[in-house]
């Protein structure tokens, strides 16, 4: 599929610290944040095969879900004016004026915003939401909230194979659970994967990231646990 040109795979840095050098610990940073400016960390990953499938489906319009901060729904804005489709970002609560930094950038990319109440935002994967959006907005391709599905699952697998260096645990934030779930599964026998949880009460976010291994994999692999008292209030 064109589209723009991506630093992959990502470098590898070594993290120089004294601290680290007296516990014997080597620390590697994965620097997906200089994929691209726009499609940086997790986002292309996740992406990847989402914006394939779109293409194979003959989708014009991609559709998702974010609260007014996402950097998700800058992610899809900023994916679909470097592949060419137009985009629908589908916002937690009520309009504001003006628009914050984000959706800002969202809409600058081509992004069409619409708003859901919050107690309808809560329903947003129920097929009578999602069939009262395709009524108002025309068809689309839909990207869950956080890019979180079976095909991200895929795209964050793949990182595993970029890092030449042997190493025994590999960390990452979570949010929904997605890239830990794609990280977990490309791992060696010998590794794992831990992940830290950037939601205050996110003991759930265990039985999410077991549901998309399932969904995957067909099995979860176990080589992985979550965090969860690191959230610094949420």
């Amino acid at each position: 599929m064109p589209g723009p040109a991506l630093l992959l795979p990502s470098p590898v840095e070594v993290l120089d610290d004294a601290r680290l050098d007296a516990a014997g610990v080597r620390v590697l940073l994965k620097r997906d944040d200089l994929i691209h400016p726009e499609l940086p960390g997790n986002k292309w990953r996740k992406l990847k095969y989402n914006l394939g499938a779109a293409r194979t489906a003959g989708a014009s319009t991609l559709l998702t879900f974010g609260g007014a901060y996402s950097n998700h729904i800058r992610a899809v804005a900023a994916a679909g004016a470097l592949f060419g489709f137009e985009t629908v970002g589908v916002i937690r609560g009520e309009a504001h004026d003006p628009l914050n930094p984000s959706l800002q950038f969202a809409v600058d990319r081509g992004m069409r915003l619409t708003y859901l109440d919050r107690q309808t935002y809560r329903r947003k994967t129920e097929p009578a939401v999602v069939d009262r959006l395709r009524e108002q907005l025309g068809d689309f391709y839909l990207l869950p909230e956080g890019g979180s599905n079976v095909r991200a699952v895929r795209g964050c697998t793949e990182l595993v194979d970029e890092i030449t260096e042997d190493f025994d645990v590999v960390c990452c934030a979570v949010g929904t659970g997605g890239t830990l779930a794609g990280l977990a599964a490309g791992l060696a026998p010998h590794q794992r994967a831990l992940g830290f949880s950037s939601l205050k009460g996110g003991d759930f976010l265990s039985d999410d990231v077991a549901a998309f291994q399932r969904a995957a994999l067909g099995e979860s692999t176990g080589n992985w646990e979550i965090e969860t008292g690191y959230h610094f209030g949420g």
